[in-house]
């Protein structure tokens, strides 16, 4: 099962002069239980991407298929076909409207048509899964908590929708240091307790390489390069720089470090793997004196 890009292109304001081409000729497969990375500038077509898989845009031309359900169908198939990838925007605590944090999260499940204890059992585990205590949050307004905690309150309006995939556009942006790691700590959290698939737009490479499984790399509204963290970032680097964006910091200490004659792998991408890269070369030519 899977998300099927099928030679996809999307307009913007067609027939406008205004008319801009987002991404063009995209032909794309991604599978069930896959941690997908999608890094590129501002403006090379990745929130456009990430939109067609639940058709909040529907395609100018080509077919985008859930599980081998085409999108732009009117039936109640599709519909369902939609429910199954969750999306979390760049900003999610915008997404926020109720009253309450019970009511947000609830939103989507009571849409669903669920009995009313199948959503209050969604939304505890939600909470739970987010960090939020049930009876503690449950009945406060949702715009008088904090950036982070309205963030998790948004996500687990999301996770209540227990979706297939989860695609979200830069979930982390504006977080300080400790929220980002307990944001991605949830995430890769659910996908290795539940096998989710995770599509993560970031520009942050660091997170890319920490986190994807596979990384693809958008520029001019095309995908320029498609495969492992260790592929990408180890011999794609010209055209990630082509696409305007860089390997982590961490490879270029490493590159580096392997130039001044430490003997290093390069496959470390990040700072803890660096970290004992680094100590156990230097401890065996300490040995080797």
């Amino acid at each position: 099962m899977s998300i099927i890009f099928d030679n996809v292109t999307y307009t913007y304001m067609p027939g406008t002069p205004y008319q801009r081409t987002a991404i063009q000729n995209i032909n794309l497969t991604i599978n069930r239980g896959e941690f997908v990375g999608i890094i590129g500038h501002t403006g090379s077509g990745k929130s456009t991407l990430v939109q067609h898989m639940n058709a909040l845009i529907a395609p100018s031309s080509g077919q985008v298929t859930v599980d081998g359900i085409d999108l732009k169908q009117k039936n109640q198939e599709a519909r369902e076909a939609r429910r199954r990838v969750g999306m979390v925007f760049q900003y999610p605590e915008h997404q926020l409207f109720e009253e309450t944090i019970y009511q947000d999260i609830a939103f989507g499940p009571k849409n669903m048509g669920l009995a009313e204890d199948q959503i209050e059992s969604r939304v505890r585990r939600a909470m739970d899964f987010v960090g939020l205590d049930y009876e503690t949050f449950k009945d406060r307004s949702p715009f008088n908590l904090s950036g982070g905690q309205m963030r998790r309150v948004a996500i687990a309006g999301v996770i209540a929708l227990e979706p297939d995939y989860l695609a979200l556009d830069e979930p982390a942006a504006g977080l300080d240091p400790c929220g980002r790691d307990e944001i991605f700590g949830q995430i890769v959290k659910l996908h290795q307790k539940t096998g989710i698939t995770v599509i993560l737009v970031s520009h942050n490479m660091e997170d890319i390489a920490r986190f994807a499984e596979r990384v693809l790399v958008m520029n001019n509204g095309q995908v320029s390069l498609d495969g492992s963290p260790m592929e990408i970032f180890s011999s794609g680097r010209e055209t990630l720089r082509e696409a305007g964006v860089d390997v982590p910091p961490i490879t270029t200490l490493i590159e580096k470090l392997r130039a001044g004659g430490l003997a290093i792998s390069n496959e470390a991408l990040t700072p803890e793997a660096a970290a004992e890269e680094i100590y156990q070369a230097v401890r065996g030519r300490k040995h080797a004196q």
